[in-house]
């Protein structure tokens, strides 16, 4: 289930609620043998979520209560709608993390795909704490003139720009075509329906291990 919250920092309390409930579900339904409610909660954060008291709040509930199925990503680009945030926003978000007893795995190059699946399958090793992945990344990557600036915050860049970017990448494609070979390489269709179809047979099964579970 993927939800999308409007203001900043709510995204993050909206995560916390949800592991909350993963948790208390599974303590209300599983039994040995049927495992029905066993998923990680993940939620994308950016430097303007955790600028926001409510990440204070949520994410040291989160920590106290050792949400270890919730994985955060925390997109940091050091920019903002204003520009950089070193002005603004010097905390060090790592070891603030690691006093609300969260595990951190710091300084991941978010644009290497393999650094960020290795940091998933450290994160989801941790049972007893919620883990933050913290990314390095640069905002409007592969834009000649806007990349790691406010420009590529808020505004479109422009038909020339993204021109321009597209050749810097090398993306030969038409606007709104995507490739046959990415489409299928994302495509999650065929292991969701098998999870789906495995997660229904074992709800059948439910009542007959949880007196009550039927009703």
């Amino acid at each position: 289930m993927e939800t999308t919250t409007g203001p900043l920092g709510q995204g993050l309390a909206n995560a916390v609620g949800m592991a909350i409930a993963e948790r208390t579900l599974a303590a209300q339904f599983n039994r040995p043998g049927h495992e029905i409610i066993d998923h990680h909660t993940w939620v994308f954060m950016g430097d303007g979520c955790l600028m926001e008291g409510i990440s204070h709040e949520a994410c040291s509930l989160a920590g106290t209560l050792g949400l270890g199925k919730l994985i955060g990503f925390y997109d940091h680009n050091g920019i903002s709608i204003d520009g950089k945030t070193e002005g603004w926003f010097s905390d060090d978000t790592a070891e603030r993390f690691r006093a609300y007893h969260w595990h951190v795995i710091g300084d991941i190059d978010g644009h290497d795909p393999q650094a960020i699946k290795q940091a998933i399958t450290e994160a989801q090793a941790v049972k007893d704490k919620p883990s933050l992945i913290i990314c390095r990344t640069i905002i409007g990557f592969g834009s000649p003139n806007k990349a790691g600036s406010e420009e590529s915050h808020g505004a479109a860049l422009g038909e020339k720009e993204v021109a321009l970017a597209r050749q810097q990448l090398g993306w030969k494609y038409p606007p709104f075509e995507i490739p046959k070979e990415i489409y299928a390489g994302w495509d999650a269709r065929p292991r969701g329906e098998k999870a789906e179809h495995g997660l229904e047979r074992e709800i059948r099964r439910l009542p007959a291990a949880v007196p009550g579970a039927g009703r």
